[in-house]
């Protein structure tokens, strides 16, 4: 089977995917570039033990995917673009490795910018930027904006609160029940968010530690076993923090909440959960709407990094997520078609711009 069949890259509108591997390392990474038309393409690198090859390649074709359009909605001048790297990071990440990948970060010349995500922190983005300019989600010692967690937790809070007004009035979070799925980088920053908002939050994460950690940190926060506990749990807002794919066949019928905005890429497992949410009345606030402080934050970076401003640009996530659920009702569809529409319009409009030439002085 060929690589454009395998990857079907032209089936999803990507403008290149590009394999890289260097032996000596034990590297095997997978760029996907779906979009330069708004900029340069701009999205997180993934370090992920993937069951399967196919499974990697798809996980970098729907991240990339997302990221042109969340990049789009966060009007921000840059296209969509995310990279995995196949392997356990606890097992396979070293210096060299992370080194090699920025090698080839950097043989393509700036059209594709990377950062963090799951599996990788500031620190590796340190050793990435020793091979690549191309790289943001640095360290601050480093003249980078730290951790990308922080406005992704943030952002998230204030699409929240959007929906929160959109269905029940007013823009807080004060006396609803929360549920968390996942308490890591970002879902350790939101639920203090919820806290000091006045929420009760419900929580679940597959890691003893960081159910150690809310445990000794938010006492108050109560904690069930799993992921499945707290879909059925007597919540108002269903929070997905970790993988995606958390909205599906299954786990949707089974929801109690009656709004869905988390952290998570990806959440709806495929086509057509968009409208099981809408048949059961359940508001959802698209993903790579509402979590797109973190790429906020280090987009930021590329100009010279300022948290006031970027944190202000983040906090437009309320207005932006407003817009969209308006937009969904009076259109009478789902708030993803909604915000798929809206990102669309400004990666036609805007990128079509790139057509009126320009002359360039040597």
């Amino acid at each position: 089977m060929g690589v454009f069949s395998s990857t079907d890259a032209t089936a999803t509108g990507h403008e290149q995917v590009i394999f890289c591997q260097d032996k000596h390392t034990g590297l095997k990474a997978v760029i996907g570039i779906y979009s330069t038309a708004l900029g340069p393409a701009l999205g997180g690198t993934r370090f992920y033990p993937y069951a399967s090859e196919e499974d990697a390649v798809r996980d970098v074709l729907d991240l990339s995917r997302g990221m042109a359009y969340k990049n789009a909605l966060a009007d921000l001048d840059l296209g969509g673009g995310k990279a995995v790297i196949w392997g356990d990071p606890e097992q396979i990440k070293t210096e060299p490795l992370l080194r090699a990948y920025g090698r080839f970060v950097e043989s393509l010349g700036g059209r594709y910018y990377t950062a963090c995500d799951v599996g990788t922190y500031v620190s590796d983005m340190d050793i990435v930027a020793r091979e690549t300019r191309y790289v943001t989600g640095r360290s601050v010692e480093h003249g980078g904006a730290g951790d990308s967690s922080v406005l992704t937790a943030w952002g998230v809070y204030q699409g929240m609160r959007a929906a929160a007004e959109h269905q029940w009035g007013t823009p807080t979070l004060a006396g609803r029940r929360v549920g968390v799925a996942g308490l890591g980088k970002v879902g350790k920053h939101l639920t203090k968010h919820l806290l000091d908002d006045g929420a009760k939050v419900v929580a679940t994460d597959v890691s003893p530690k960081a159910l150690d950690w809310v445990r000794s940190t938010y006492p108050q926060v109560d904690l069930v076993p799993d992921g499945t506990e707290l879909i059925t749990s007597d919540i108002d807002v269903y929070a997905p923090c970790a993988l995606g794919g958390a909205l599906n066949d299954d786990t949707v019928p089974a929801l109690r909440a009656t709004v869905v905005a988390g952290a998570a890429n990806n959440q709806l497992a495929h086509p057509g959960i968009e409208k099981m949410l809408a048949d059961r009345g359940i508001l959802y606030a698209p993903d790579y709407v509402v979590n797109a402080g973190g790429v906020i934050q280090v987009a930021d970076e590329i100009e010279g990094f300022n948290f006031e401003r970027a944190k202000l640009r983040a906090t437009r996530i309320f207005d932006t997520t407003r817009e969209i659920l308006t937009l969904a009702d009076s259109e009478g569809v789902p708030p993803a078609v909604a915000a798929d529409r809206l990102a669309e319009r400004r990666m036609a409009e805007v990128g079509r711009l790139r057509s009126i030439h320009l002359r360039r002085h040597s």
